[in-house]
């Protein structure tokens, strides 16, 4: 037999394994968009290019870099691609200048740092010598992020300080580069810029004219006239947020927004939140206040009347339904052919949500002519409405009662507004019980709301009688200079005529100073 081999047992020495890199990442952002500060982000970038690459053991993994406003917002893009090649398991190292750089929430960065471990991705913090996977990391990163956040909320609190300090010395801050009219003088105030104050001054004339803010937003657009924000094409919101707007009157409403988070930095309309602060005649005004004051009027009247604003002819906004109270539209008929015709109609004529409007529709030369008929008749029987146009004219000049009455309540806030200053400086320059502060200005401003509301009663009959003279004196000069028309006069509607009533069988034409002609078909 064949005698059995001698078992024999070797140790195997395993094959060396080759030493796998580290793939390293560096993370940078800056918080400005000044030239200054995009140098400074290229020089991060390319530092941590070189750093890494000549780093024994490491393995270049991209640098990732953001330009943001603040370091509390979260919309990073570069930050978030970062986390997704983590969670990818593209990279094991996260490099970054500090904690600051990383993030200024200590909840978000605890959470993100935890997330990038529980994936075996460290971060390395130069500036403060951290690295995350250390048994002692989370500790320091806990106390780090923790002085971050309190800085920006430090910060915070700085700004509204400021902002106090600016209320109690009367200063207004305006964003001249998107705001119409208004410059920044050598001292910091607002100056009027003339070329564009005449624009405003424009806008509001326009107004009072007739137009209605998109016709004016389509003139001014055809003229080329340059937005508040340097465009050309000109939009109904922009007219309207011009308009009233409190600046154009010399006074400005301060903390119209707040800002709910300091860390978020956002904002939203003050709804009573926080007190707001009205500041009269704290710079030079392009608007008097009795133009400014019968503009708001005349939005608020047209806005209870439902009035639409459409631009696309003289007669939009102006046609009533006298059925049912709507208000024409216009549709183009045979719009592709040569018997294209533009006809009005009233807006419930077929409405699915209204019960349908029985009245008729008219073209464009009705109503044309109907107004050449309205306005002959008024010359023909101008002398008669002269005769009483002064004793009109005298009743709507006659404002002493009112006048008085304003001038008492105005000594009255005046007081109250001091006290108000004297508090608000008060606060601003010492160190006082918020809770006092709120309790005493809550106290004065009920006093101010309630003078106020009585000044605004009182301003709104003096506007009242100032639109009506306003309306008369212009209707007047019109009357006096017109002649027996033999063709339509465009401007002369415009400026003459406030609405036409719409019936089955006449149109009533109501002109600016409240005179009617019926013109029967």
């Amino acid at each position: 037999m064949e005698q059995a081999k001698k078992k024999i047992i070797r140790k195997v020495k395993p094959a060396a394994a080759m030493p796998r890199l580290e793939r390293v990442a560096a993370y940078c952002r800056v918080s400005s968009g000044k030239d200054a500060m995009l140098h400074s982000l290229s020089a991060q970038v390319s530092h941590y290019s070189e750093f890494i690459q000549r780093r024994p053991g490491w393995a270049y993994a991209g640098v990732y870099a953001d330009e943001t406003l603040t370091g509390t917002k979260d919309d990073r893009p570069e930050f978030q691609r970062l986390l997704a090649d983590c969670r990818a398991g593209r990279i094991d190292r996260v490099i970054t200048k500090s904690v600051s750089r990383f993030a200024r929430n200590t909840v978000d960065s605890l959470t993100t740092i935890r997330r990038l471990k529980e994936k075996g991705v460290g971060v390395t913090f130069e500036k403060e010598n951290i690295d995350t996977l250390d048994s002692k990391g989370e500790l320091m990163i806990t106390i780090m992020s923790s002085l971050a956040q309190e800085e920006s909320r430090s910060i915070s609190e700085n700004v509204t300080w400021g902002w106090r300090k600016r209320i109690a010395d009367g200063k207004v801050s305006m964003t001249y580069g998107n705001f119409l009219g208004y410059e920044r003088g050598a001292d910091g105030n607002p100056v009027i810029d003339e070329a564009q104050a005449g624009i405003v001054r424009q806008i509001y004339g326009m107004f009072l004219d007739g137009q209605t803010p998109s016709s004016i937003a389509a003139t001014l657009t055809q003229q080329g006239v340059p937005t508040p924000t340097g465009r050309t094409n000109w939009q109904n919101s922009t007219v309207k947020s011009i308009l009233t707007n409190e600046k154009y009157k010399g006074d400005a409403l301060l903390q119209k927004t707040i800002t709910v988070d300091f860390l978020s930095k956002a904002h939203k309309v003050n709804e009573g939140e926080a007190p707001q602060f009205f500041v009269e005649n704290s710079h030079p005004a392009i608007i008097s206040r009795e133009v400014y004051d019968l503009v708001q009027m005349e939005l608020q009247r047209r806005g209870k009347r439902g009035r639409h604003t459409s631009a696309k002819s003289i007669f939009s906004d102006r046609l009533i339904c006298g059925e049912c109270g709507a208000t024409f539209g216009s549709k183009v008929w045979h719009s592709t052919d040569p018997y294209r015709k533009v006809i009005w109609r009233c807006n419930r004529k077929y409405s699915r949500k209204d019960t349908k409007c029985p009245n008729r529709h008219l073209n464009e030369e009705k109503i044309k002519d109907a107004f050449m008929t309205a306005v002959n008749q008024l010359v023909i029987q101008r002398d008669e409405i002269f005769a009483t146009y002064d004793k009109i004219l005298a009743g709507l000049t006659d404002t002493a009662t009112l006048d008085a009455g304003l001038q008492r309540l105005e000594i009255e806030k005046d007081g109250v507004l001091q006290r108000i200053t004297d508090l608000i400086h008060e606060n601003a320059t010492t160190k006082m019980d918020q809770g006092e502060y709120n309790r005493l200005y809550d106290a004065l401003e009920a006093q101010r709301i309630a003078i106020s509301e009585k000044q605004k009663r009182i301003k709104e009959k003096l506007a009242d009688k100032l639109f009506r003279k306003r309306k008369l004196e212009a209707f007047m000069s019109e009357l006096k200079n017109a002649e027996q028309l033999v063709s339509f006069d465009e401007q002369l509607f415009i400026r003459t005529v406030e609405q036409i009533t719409v019936f089955p069988d006449k149109l009533v034409l109501v002109f600016k100073d409240g005179t009617e002609i019926p013109v029967e078909e």
